[in-house]
């Protein structure tokens, strides 16, 4: 297995950040002889925040926030209640955006359809730095 951290700045605000360039330059590194192949895995190692493979660009981005928006409150509802208010509900949001998602990588790059990206989802206003955890598990048989 191959694996590296990656470090992305989100800011001080609600963000989707599309990761695609980041895991192609990531396989793009692993080289050697043939193009990498197998099993891609994108985490996020925080409480906090969750990956998503989506449309960017074209406003789905701009819509998913505006979605968790209505579903999880920025309010004083969660019971989880340190950082700032409403960060009850940035602890809830792995819970429908998880915090991984895998990806299969053929020819050395991401299998991914015309207009799908992957990309960190981070509504927490509190931590302007995420972690992201690249790893493609290979077979070597």
């Amino acid at each position: 297995m191959h694996s590296e951290l990656i470090e992305i700045r989100t800011g001080d605000r609600e963000t989707v950040v599309d990761l695609t360039s980041e895991v192609e330059t990531f396989l793009a590194g692993l080289g050697g002889d043939a193009p990498a192949e197998g099993l891609l895995n994108v985490f996020v190692p925080h409480a906090t925040a969750g990956v998503a493979v989506i449309e960017t660009g074209a406003g789905s981005d701009t819509d998913l926030l505006a979605a968790l928006r209505e579903l999880l409150p920025g309010d004083d509802r969660w019971r989880h209640r340190h950082g700032s208010p409403g960060h009850g509900r940035d602890h809830v949001l792995p819970a429908i955006v998880p915090p991984s998602v895998s990806i299969p990588v053929i020819d050395g790059r991401p299998a991914l359809g015309t207009w799908q990206s992957i990309c960190l989802v981070d509504t927490n206003i509190d931590n302007p730095v995420r972690s992201v955890r690249l790893s493609l598990l290979t077979d070597t048989v």
